[in-house]
């Protein structure tokens, strides 16, 4: 049987046929696998780069958790401060802080509280012209953290200055510095643990050098206070390490005539003289100079301080 009769043009063109179709599919199969694999590989890829997203996520992860912690104890520790402030053996300074229900009170004593905050070994003794401790001040003072002692004593009505009054016409915190000493006179022992005694009021503005410059006094210690008097400053006028005299306007011839933002004392002094503090009965002016002379201090001993009394580092910034 010839070629030409068992292979006809049909079966020929049908052979040819099935052969192109087995041809295209083993090249779509072969098509296929290639981009299968292309896709794999970029598969792969994508799930090497998430993985290595993941594992920096977590090691981030623990480094948070460790600078949370680290916050977490800092803050634990901010809220010790009143015994992570405090230095062994370091000279106390008793702050005297007479004060009166005002509009202002609040914002001025947070003012101050925010000072002595970044001192060390403080302590503020506030006293309130009250019959009764308020609420206002008990809740400020102990949100502080600081160290201090809250008093109250009431200032008689003969003694308080009416509203249309000048602030100078009658001594203020006469009664409330009073209390102050004899809370120090039953409270404390300069031979367990020296200090040294400040009357700072509450409106005023202080430099924490000014703490620096007190803390070491032996007798009493001063330095300049400016915005007072009618001057830019006051201060001691001091030769050879001394004071000689007083640069001040009003009446310069008092014996000492000084702000009481302008000199701290030895806490011995306030002990060895029990029956010294200040008087509502003395003439304008003169609440320092009555202080130091019953603590039988002269101007010899008094101990300039501020670079020999040629800074200012307290004002007085009354609102």
């Amino acid at each position: 049987m010839s070629l030409r009769r068992v292979l006809t043009p049909q079966k020929f063109l049908l052979i040819c046929a099935v052969f192109l179709v087995v041809i295209l599919t083993v090249l779509i199969a072969d098509a296929t696998y290639n981009c299968n694999s292309g896709e794999n590989a970029t598969n792969k890829l994508l799930l090497q780069k998430y993985s290595d997203q993941i594992q920096k996520l977590k090691s981030d992860q623990i480094t948070l958790a460790h600078k949370l912690k680290e916050a977490e104890q800092q803050i634990a520790a901010s809220g010790q401060r009143k015994s992570s402030a405090w230095i062994s053996g370091l000279p106390i300074i008793y702050l005297i802080t007479p004060t009166y229900s005002r509009l202002e009170q609040k914002a001025e004593l947070t003012r101050l509280s925010h000072t002595l905050l970044l001192v060390r070994n403080i302590h503020w003794i506030v006293v309130e012209d009250s019959d009764t401790k308020t609420d206002l001040v008990s809740r400020l003072l102990k949100q502080t953290e600081l160290n201090y002692t809250h008093l109250n004593v009431l200032t008689p009505l003969e003694f308080k200055l009416n509203t249309e009054d000048p602030n100078w016409l009658k001594p203020r915190g006469v009664l409330q510095r009073n209390a102050g000493l004899e809370w120090l006179r039953s409270n404390t022992s300069p031979q367990k643990q020296p200090g040294v005694v400040y009357f700072a009021d509450d409106d005023n503005t202080y430099s924490l050098k000014l703490f620096d410059e007190m803390r070491y006094t032996k007798k009493v210690s001063v330095w300049p206070v400016g915005l007072v008097g009618y001057l830019r400053y006051e201060r001691p006028i001091v030769e050879n390490k001394k004071v000689t005299g007083w640069f001040t306007y009003w009446k310069p011839n008092r014996p000492f005539p000084m702000d009481m933002a302008g000199f701290a004392i030895n806490l011995q002094l306030i002990h060895d003289h029990p029956d010294v503090g200040f008087t509502n009965s003395v003439q304008r002016g003169y609440q320092e100079t009555t202080l130091l002379t019953g603590l039988k201090i002269s101007q010899y001993d008094l101990e300039p301080r501020a670079n020999m009394c040629t800074e200012v580092l307290v004002w007085h910034t009354r609102t």
